[in-house]
């Protein structure tokens, strides 16, 4: 298959970005410039390689056998792989038709992009929530509006998809109690979610930036506390959800 897409890197991942070993392809170019993104190396699509379908996959069936025995599958990630629909709609769709287990990795900001045959191609959705407070999701990304991600939410649930849903922890920025009660609440609303993954910000991707030559936003944030952490995943349990 001839259609295109730039694809930044690709990798293995056990249980992180799906069930199972994962191949973990990710795709260049993304809309959003979150203040703790720990792959700023992906935010431009040339930044990656131009690969069609075709190519990627031939990458793919070198881990195929990996993947068969444990049970996992591929993953799509970014950047934000929704940038690119058609090229991630053909290749989840060939990924389908070799009986692999797909998970799409996205912010949801894209996704009214993403039209019911992509989805149909698609076992689990990681959605990645960075805020419930309007204010606080425009200083978090840098851009737009926490509608999409809502909106994608509520469509993914209607159409009976698995999703895993994720939320970074970040002190002083999306750790304010009502935002994380207000995510929890929307989450709880979902009955396709499978599970909630908070996780405690880190800064283990300031290499990064200092190697494109771009200044780190949240170099001095300390990472937040087990004690905050498990108080913010509490909240989440209380709605009844299963939290990691």
């Amino acid at each position: 298959m001839n259609i295109q897409g730039s694809v930044h890197s690709f990798d293995t991942s056990i249980g992180v970005d799906g069930p199972g070993t994962r191949f973990v392809a990710f795709l260049a170019g993304c809309p959003l410039r979150c203040l703790y993104c720990h792959s700023p190396d992906t935010w431009y699509r040339r930044s990656g390689t131009l690969m069609t379908v075709d190519e990627l996959m031939a990458v793919l069936r070198g881990y195929e056998r990996f993947i068969e025995v444990s049970g996992g599958g591929v993953t799509l990630s970014g950047g934000e792989p929704l940038q690119q629909a058609r090229f991630t709609e053909a290749f989840l769709h060939a990924c389908k038709m070799h009986g692999l287990h797909t998970a799409l990795d996205t912010s949801g900001f894209y996704g009214d992009r993403a039209s019911d045959t992509l989805l149909d191609a698609v076992d689990l959705v990681l959605l990645d929530v960075k805020s419930w407070d309007p204010a606080t999701y425009r200083r978090v990304t840098g851009t737009g509006e926490i509608a999409p991600t809502l909106r994608f939410g509520r469509r993914l649930a209607s159409l009976h998809k698995p999703m895993w849903v994720r939320f970074v922890l970040v002190p002083g920025l999306t750790d304010e109690p009502a935002n994380v009660a207000g995510i929890a609440d929307f989450v709880a609303e979902l009955p396709t979610v499978e599970r909630v993954e908070v996780l405690p910000f880190h800064r283990l991707g300031r290499h990064k930036y200092d190697a494109i030559g771009v200044e780190f936003p949240l170099r001095d944030t300390v990472p937040p506390a087990h004690e905050a952490v498990e108080a913010a995943r509490d909240v989440f349990r209380a709605r009844g959800l299963t939290v990691t």
